[in-house]
């Protein structure tokens, strides 16, 4: 049994669970300034609608910040695996991983405001946020498919842009090792 990997596994577990609360209060927190609705009083009243929207931009901000996860636990690994490992190391890593998960939670917070925004300007002479407020699934599913497609052609670019914060370990020449 290796302990130092099993004790990797339960940080990265607890940072994941860690994470997806925070994207979740965040993304719900949001969502609803900008609808003008709350999520809680929305499920109470039953309003499919609004419940479709808060579900994708929840699965939205998921596919936005989940590289910002991985990476993070990829860096994890490869420096724990290290020949020169030192566990203020990990410490230091997570640290850093704490800004670029951040930085991802808020510009994919701010990709589905602009998406929800862009939804509102689309069609003039009808108020679409109005509508889904009062349960026109139809205007919810569109506003659902715009939330995914934002998601998944910003998410590269996002990758991109916030590598350069994550630290990765340099690893001797020769050598190469996956993450596990």
């Amino acid at each position: 049994m290796n302990l130092v990997l099993f004790a990797v596994g339960l940080i990265k577990v607890v940072f994941g669970g860690l994470v997806a609360a925070l994207g979740i209060w965040l993304g719900l927190r949001g969502l609803s300034r900008i609808l003008g609705t709350h999520p809680v009083e929305e499920l109470r009243q039953r309003n499919v609608a609004s419940g479709l929207v808060h579900g994708t931009s929840l699965v939205s901000l998921g596919l936005l910040v989940q590289h910002a996860v991985q990476a993070t636990l990829d860096a994890v690994d490869l420096t724990v695996r290290s020949p020169s490992f030192q566990p203020l190391e990990v410490a230091k890593l997570l640290g850093l991983a704490l800004a670029h998960v951040g930085l991802s939670l808020g510009v994919g917070v701010a990709v589905l405001a602009v998406g929800v925004l862009l939804f509102d300007r689309m069609t003039p002479g009808i108020d679409e946020l109005s509508e889904v407020r009062q349960g026109n699934v139809a205007a919810a599913l569109i506003l659902c498919a715009i939330l995914l497609v934002l998601a998944l052609l910003t998410a590269p670019g996002l990758q991109a842009t916030l590598d350069g914060l994550i630290p990765f370990p340099q690893l001797p020449d020769g050598e190469l090792r996956a993450p596990s």
